[in-house]
């Protein structure tokens, strides 16, 4: 992860508040390390595209496309975006009025204003790349996802797609790289940024270990510059595309799209205070669709946090760890007769107690760790929590089911079958604690070690369930359980 630092609207930012560029980006790449922090994300390395070393790396990228015949010196005008650090084509503005109610033209996209623009900038021969960029999206149908950002980029192409300025005046921007050899212009700060995913990776030097598989994460609104723009830019300097761009959506609040002018912008930090930070991390994750976009409001964060982690998740490990129902604080044993094998069958036969649901459930729980594998890979996370909490429901129907705290523990069958009705419960709960360690960390670690779960025995290959279904011996079976942690997860107030 990491900051973009350079470009105009930055330079214009730091004049307003009074203070230099460099200080402006020390403060606010501190506050973006900051959120990150407390939002449990791990990074392995935090990028800032004024570091020297990227900086180095930019110098020769630049190199690079100048010796391959890529660049040329050309007048250029336009309407430029500053935030959006772009020129538009006149299709993608509309007519508006300014803070002094004068006519303007803004962009259809985003409001924001843009002036015209006439300068001399360094030209990239885009137009050349138009056939090598389909041919690659062709060849590699999964590159960019979701499938309709694919689609979205395929169009494009079909357009015009002219040659892009790729430099500005260095006495209208100085926040940002000078062109090698020509102090009296700065290096496109879109070319300056997205060779931070060089960089980071030790270009020009030690790229190629990780080069080109890597998978770019990106919004939507700045899908051109990473789907066309960049690939393009690569091909010129000799490298290849990506192996996949993963495009995400953007949330509206109530509706609406988030801005400063409407004051309707979630702070994650505060979000992160009223629901605790797995609360937050989980209801984006079970409810952010990357392809389009997903409302937000405090609601429903309440509801569905509520009902999954704190009823559902919490109220299945209280209910089957309780003392009452296991006084003797052990992870109980199955028995095969209570719960015997069925093949090629879904009812229950012989002198078995479970019934065709339970045998649906097992089957379900068995299958959950190669389908959240594969939806994790996939970047539908939103597809692998909706399938665990699917999962999650169908035991505690289970658990409901066969009313475990009526059995009668004095009689040696019925202790036997709730023995079994409560291994399996933990099964189950064991793999959705190991499932949900990337999405709910905190969480997830209170229940597996409430469930006496190892820290060695807590990754996906080492993820067997029921193994004493199947004939196998199961580690767990007879273990202590863990100290009791309380409530695994509070019920938000609304």
């Amino acid at each position: 992860s990491g900051t973009d630092e350079h470009g105009l609207k930055i330079q214009q930012a730091a004049a307003a508040a009074g203070t230099s560029p460099a200080e402006l980006c020390e403060r606010v790449s501190g506050l973006f390390r900051q959120a990150l922090t407390q939002a449990g994300v791990a990074y392995t390395d935090f990028t800032r595209t004024s570091e020297p070393r990227h900086q180095r790396a930019v110098r020769h990228f630049w190199g690079a496309l100048r010796d391959g015949g890529m660049l040329y010196k050309g007048s250029y005008e336009g309407w430029y975006c500053t935030p959006e650090e772009s020129f538009l084509p006149e299709s993608q503005l509309a007519e508006s009025t300014d803070a002094q109610g004068r006519p303007c033209k803004v962009s259809l996209e985003t409001g924001h204003e843009v002036h015209w623009t006439k300068e001399e900038n360094y030209m990239f021969r885009l137009s050349a790349f138009r056939d090598p960029l389909q041919n690659w999206l062709r060849d590699n149908p999964r590159a960019i996802f979701p499938d309709p950002f694919y689609q979205c980029v395929l169009r494009w192409l079909d357009e015009d797609l002219p040659d892009l300025s790729v430099s500005r005046e260095r006495n209208r921007l100085q926040w940002g790289i000078p062109v090698p050899s020509d102090p009296t212009q700065t290096i496109y700060v879109w070319v300056d940024a997205l060779v931070n995913y060089l960089s980071v990776v030790g270009y020009p030097e030690s790229h190629g270990a990780w080069w080109p598989a890597v998978h770019h994460v990106v919004g939507k609104d700045i899908l051109k510059f990473h789907a066309l723009y960049w690939p393009a830019l690569l091909l010129a300097a000799g490298l290849e595309p990506p192996e996949r761009i993963l495009v995400h959506s953007h949330w509206t609040v109530r509706g609406q799209k988030m801005s400063k002018s409407l004051g309707n912008v979630v702070d994650p930090s505060v979000c992160m205070g009223q629901y605790g930070v797995d609360g937050f991390r989980y209801f984006l994750l079970r409810q952010g669709v990357p392809e389009r976009d997903c409302d937000y409001y405090d609601e429903k964060v309440v509801k569905l946090v509520n009902s999954e982690l704190a009823d559902a998740l919490g109220g299945l490990l209280n209910r089957s760890t309780a003392p009452g129902i296991n006084p003797s604080n052990t992870y109980p044993c199955f028995s095969e007769p209570c719960f015997p094998k069925v093949l090629g069958s879904r009812e229950a036969r012989g002198t078995g107690r479970a019934c065709a649901e339970d045998y649906k459930l097992v089957a379900a729980v068995a299958s959950l760790p190669v389908q959240v594998d594969s939806y994790f890979e996939g970047f539908q996370i939103y597809k692998a929590l909706e399938c665990i909490a699917q999962c999650v429901r169908q035991t505690n129907g289970f658990f409901q089911r066969h009313r475990p705290w009526k059995l009668d523990r004095r009689d040696a069958a019925e202790q036997l079958w709730l023995d079994t009705i409560l291994h399996i419960t933990l099964e189950c709960l064991r793999v959705y604690g190991t499932l949900l360690q990337p999405v709910v960390p905190h969480t997830a670690d209170k229940l597996l070690s409430r469930l006496a779960v190892r820290p060695g025995e807590r990754c996906l290959s080492a993820l067997t369930f029921l193994a004493r279904y199947d004939g196998k011996p199961c580690p767990f079976e007879g273990r202590q359980l863990g100290p009791d942690t309380g409530i695994l997860f509070h019920r938000l107030g609304k």
